[in-house]
């Protein structure tokens, strides 16, 4: 084996160490990232440095169903109501919306139909299957209620 044949292989043997170092060092579930993740991330649940919301606060919005176990902790809605002279009354622009907190204190705002946003109680926990931003049931012990 020449001289170098033999340093060209160290230098192959060398870098496949600093690879492996750097898998076994930065690789997503390793000791050492999970400690500079504790260090680095916040764990308020306030805005990062840069401006962006933290991994607690951002809701997921993939095209597929989403199931998570939740409790309803806020209801809101937004309609506009017209009464014309002749006393009809017609609502107009409805917008409702729960707010779920799940087990691990992630807060959903899950847009609903009327009818289930006057079903679904407040603190009972079920489980939740949301469409993006949009309800499309919530099960509790007592009844499934969809979003119609």
């Amino acid at each position: 084996m020449t001289t170098e044949m033999r340093n060209l292989l160290m230098l192959f043997g060398g870098i496949i160490v600093i690879l492996l170092a750097i898998i076994i060092l930065f690789g997503g579930k390793s000791p050492f990232m999970k400690l500079m993740n504790f260090f680095l991330e916040p764990t308020d649940g306030s805005m990062t440095d840069s401006g962006k919301k933290s991994k607690k606060d951002t809701q997921k919005s993939t095209s597929e169903p989403i199931v998570e176990m939740a409790t309803l902790v806020r209801k809101s809605d937004d309609r506009l109501r017209i009464i014309e002279s002749d006393g009809q009354v017609k609502m107009v622009d409805e917008y409702y919306e729960l707010q779920f907190t799940t087990r691990k204190g992630q807060k959903l705002k899950i847009q609903c139909s009327r009818d289930a946003y006057e079903k679904i109680p407040f603190n009972e926990q079920g489980s939740l299957t949301y469409k993006r931003n949009t309800l499309v049931k919530f099960k509790y012990y007592e009844a499934t209620i969809f979003n119609e």
